[in-house]
């Protein structure tokens, strides 16, 4: 289960579900599983655009939604979990449930396992709930009390849940799940000549598009100011990577041969990201938790471009105090940097090496042999409305 808040939670959602089909028949799964991936707000009372939603954060509340996030979200009054948002929103997940009998519910979003919990207390049917969250650091409103297991990213992660009173047996350190293919040996110059890329250039892939434009605005503002700069790094080949934005795609190609750029390419939509990802030398992209997670996996060093908040901001902290990343926030910082680079390749053989204690590839297999070891257990559980409790003092202040 996951929500369509953004790309990543379902990207998470898609790679543990074809986990489970690639596993199929080993480590407890019936031969004869059905795995459904579902988004959450499919089943609400009241249907909204999750991403359209999450995209108003992108602008002027940006602040406010950092100081919630950060701040409020991570403090000492938790959510335990309940049913009162699944009696009142969700009670034709209810019916779901009731209908289908799951073995298991993975959530990658906070929504979902919350609704999941509740239609576990109203239906009375036994089965377990894995918590995943998609970025490296675990919020506040995650249903800590009535989750089975929580599968996280880091050590870091795991000490937030301790202060949380999430028991050990409840944590695993899994890494967060990714698409397939990251682990796969790729022909690098087959993947170079295949997008006209030359074999000879350090290939910088600018990732400046997803599904949803809003979030990338200000990135694109300051990518836009460093174009005209590109034409001094001689060694280096920018392959811009606008998604499935095609008008974006049609102005870069415009601009880029207005100035009569050479060592650049735009790309539409990629389908074989992972192997443009092993081709690749560098990336310059937002902090975003599956993002950074596929470069991490790739071993392809990153530069984080701009003010991040929120999830995003903890996502820079812990790549950069690792020095797996490095992070600029205006254009003139993003040129220097890549000056630096452009001048001492090594350096970027450090932060492949920085990433190795974070690289974590197979985490989406990981993550269904934790689940499975979980089914066939039944617990007697509470019922309950709501519930919040008092944690001990959070692990790591903000």
């Amino acid at each position: 289960m996951h929500a369509s808040v953004g790309s990543g939670h379902k990207a998470a959602a898609k790679a543990v579900a074809q986990a489970i089909e690639h596993m199929r028949g080993t480590f407890g799964i019936p031969d004869n599983v059905v795995v459904d991936v579902l988004d959450v707000l499919d089943y609400g009372r009241i249907h909204f655009d999750g991403n359209k939603t999450a995209a108003s954060f992108t602008g002027a509340t940006r602040p406010l939604y950092d100081i919630t996030w950060r701040y409020t979200l991570t403090g000492r009054l938790l959510w335990g979990g309940g049913s009162s948002w699944s009696r009142i929103m969700f009670p034709s997940f209810n019916a779901y449930v009731e209908a289908k009998r799951p073995l298991a519910i993975i959530a990658t979003h906070i929504t979902a396992a919350n609704v999941a919990v509740g239609a576990r207390m109203i239906t009375g049917i036994d089965f377990p709930i894995v918590c995943v969250p998609t970025d490296y650091e675990t919020e506040g409103w995650w249903p800590h009390r009535e989750a089975d297991l929580f599968c996280v990213g880091t050590e870091s992660m795991a000490e937030t849940l301790r202060a949380r009173r999430v028991e050990e047996s409840r944590i695993a350190i899994t890494g967060i799940p990714i698409r397939w293919g990251f682990t796969e040996i790729n022909d690098a110059r087959h993947t170079r000549d295949q997008y006209n890329i030359p074999q000879d250039k350090t290939m910088v892939l600018v990732m400046a598009g997803a599904s949803l434009p809003q979030p990338y605005v200000r990135f694109r503002a300051a990518i836009e100011q460093t174009i005209p700069y590109l034409r001094g790094f001689d060694d280096m080949h920018f392959v811009f990577l606008p998604g499935k934005d095609a008008d974006y795609a049609r102005h870069l190609r415009s601009v880029f041969q207005g100035m009569k750029l050479e060592n650049v390419s735009v790309l539409d939509y990629v389908d074989d990201m992972p192997a443009l990802m092993h081709a690749a030398d560098l990336a310059i992209l937002k902090s975003g938790g599956l993002t950074v997670t596929e470069c991490l996996c790739a071993h392809l060093p990153m530069i984080l471009l701009g003010k991040s908040y929120g999830q995003e901001k903890v996502n820079t902290i812990m790549l950069t105090s690792w020095g797996a990343g490095m992070h600029v926030t205006t254009a003139r910082e993003l040129i220097t940097t890549m000056k630096h680079l452009h001048d001492n390749p090594a350096s970027l053989e450090a932060l492949v090496i920085n990433g190795d204690a974070l690289r974590r590839p197979n985490a989406a297999e990981a993550i269904v042999r934790h689940s499975m070891e979980l089914v066939g257990h039944a617990k007697r559980r509470p019922i309950h409305f709501a519930e919040f409790y008092w944690g001990d003092k959070p692990a790591h202040t903000r």
